[in-house]
């Protein structure tokens, strides 16, 4: 691998960041050299090494370009992490770091009339922070060799500071002090693995955990002693007693919510109400002759107000269960949002619009079709349900259902003997009935009489939530303080309303 080393133009600013001219373009170095544009294969990225010394990496080349001028490229130090990155940017705020070095290989060249190489193709390897440039007064310089493997020297090792130079004191000094700090932790980490000794100089442990120690140490040459501490029963039955693990792990029942807000349109709103401006009915155009006269229209328009609603609750818990428990209070508010979630999503299906949101079952304008039968689910008229709806709703509908009526559906076929339901080939991608997706919602009725188990549609297009407030949470210390208990309110405000019902169609377990 080459080396070339220059005096080269770099600037720094105070955040650590450098930029440089790495390789000019269309001059040869003291041997000849010359690198063509085009020559560099550039990776990525490459580490900022001081004196080509890989244990000194004090930063990263984060753009490395080929201009018409040369190589240039930028980086940054890593001032805020390690010292000789500190050090280095020293340096080079003082103006005793001059130069960049480039390291790589040879793909290809070709030799130059009078000495040296014109390199056609190169990989770069290292761009190297450069104190001391072979020959500082030339533009360009040649390093044709690696440092010895025996002894590599660099600026930043002690045995080539100068006595003359403050900042390679300094930075001698720096490098004193971590070895010093490694020493120190090095025989910490020794002693805090030393094993406990058999006197009393750990009070707390039972008995059963010093013999558990001991056996973990000496195996059964522990003595009888041990073997019989630690018996708790015959090898059979269980063996050998270990020390009780206190897990921060809670153990929690599932709970589950419809996942409605995946298929609506959800916005956010700062208001306590959201009024959508409503046209009612079109115009009414007429063919007419060249003489006549056109025919007047009248067009209405309306609104729909959906205001925001509130859901709220209060939990007590212990002042030392929250001190000793260190994840009480997140379990409080992980119980809290999947509450919230639940009641949400079956208000959002099912809410009356007094106190909840209007859900999508229960407005009145939106139209259904019959099942035929009022207990089996007939294929015929899903297929019906799906067709009635305009083909722009339709081609972006969605089914909604819940598990149970999901897999009375997966059982029915066509004339054919084909599944109307279609697993997902695909991962990320949903299940299919007749094409279309679905979306499994645990608030929808089972399939039973004159219950709606299923609706079809553009759910984007029918069905708006606006959320007003995300879930608040606050702890009141006070309130209950003298019974040891914090009060810990949350609330959440929201809303939702079918806004266009004539993009979605409901099944009606019904003959008539």
């Amino acid at each position: 691998m080459d080396k070339l080393e220059l005096k080269a133009e770099i600037s720094i600013d105070d955040a650590g960041t450098i930029t440089g001219l790495a390789w000019p373009f269309g001059k040869p170095d003291s041997v000849g050299d010359v690198i063509e544009k085009g020559a560099f294969n550039i990776p990525d990225a490459l580490p900022i090494v001081f004196e080509h010394n890989q244990r000194h990496v004090v930063g990263v080349w984060e753009r490395l370009e080929e201009t018409e001028s040369g190589l240039e490229v930028k980086g940054r130090l890593f001032v805020e992490g390690i010292a000789p990155a500190r050090d280095a940017y020293a340096l080079l705020r003082k103006g005793r770091i001059s130069g960049l070095s480039i390291g790589f290989g040879i793909n290809a060249f070709e030799p130059r009339s009078g000495g040296g190489r014109t390199i056609k193709s190169l990989n770069l390897t290292e761009i190297s922070l450069c104190r001391r440039p072979v020959h500082p007064g030339a533009r360009i310089t040649s390093v044709k060799s690696l440092p010895s493997p025996e002894k590599e020297t660099s600026s930043m090792d002690p045995e080539t500071i100068e006595n003359d130079d403050p900042a390679a004191i300094e930075l001698k000094a720096a490098n004193d002090n971590i070895q010093k700090l490694t020493s120190r932790l090095d025989k910490l980490e020794a002693k805090a693995n030393r094993p406990i000794a058999a006197n009393d100089n750990e009070p707390d442990a039972s008995e059963e955990r010093k013999a558990f120690g001991d056996y973990l140490r000496l195996g059964h040459g522990a003595g009888d002693g041990v073997l019989k501490a630690l018996n708790v029963s015959t090898d059979p039955q269980g063996g050998y007693l270990a020390p009780a693990e206190v897990s921060t792990e809670f153990i929690r029942d599932l709970v589950e919510f419809s996942p409605i807000r995946t298929v609506a349109t959800v916005r956010n709103t700062g208001a306590p109400s959201i009024i959508l401006p409503k046209r009612i009915g079109t115009t009414n155009a007429k063919w007419k002759g060249e003489l006549q006269a056109t025919t007047g229209s009248e067009i209405g328009f309306g609104q729909i107000e959906i205001p925001t609603k509130e859901i709220g609750t209060h939990v007590d818990i212990s002042v030392q269960l929250l001190e000793d428990a260190a994840v009480a209070e997140t379990e409080v508010r992980l119980a809290l949002a999947e509450d919230f979630g639940e009641k949400e999503g079956a208000a959002f299906l099912n809410g009356d619009g007094v106190l909840a949101p209007r859900g999508l079952m229960t407005v009145e304008a939106v139209e259904h079709t019959l099942n035929g039968h009022a207990t089996n689910l007939s294929a015929d008229q899903l297929i019906t349900l799906m067709y009635a709806l305009p083909a722009a709703y339709r081609n972006r509908g969605t089914w909604l259902l819940n598990g149970t009526t999901l897999a009375t559906i997966r059982k029915l076929k066509d004339g054919q003997g084909n599944y109307l339901w279609q697993p997902s080939y695909q991962a990320g991608q949903p299940e299919t009935i007749l094409g279309r997706p679905v979306v499994e919602m645990i608030d929808m009725p089972d399939v039973e009489a004159n219950a709606f188990p299923i609706i079809f549609g553009d759910f984007a297009a029918a069905y708006r939530i606006y959320d007003r407030l995300e879930m608040s949470v606050l702890a009141n210390p006070y309130l209950l303080a003298t019974d040891g208990l914090v009060r810990i309110h949350a609330r959440r405000r929201t809303g939702g309303d079918v806004v266009q019902p004539k993009a979605i169609r409901k099944l009606k377990m019904a003959t008539a």
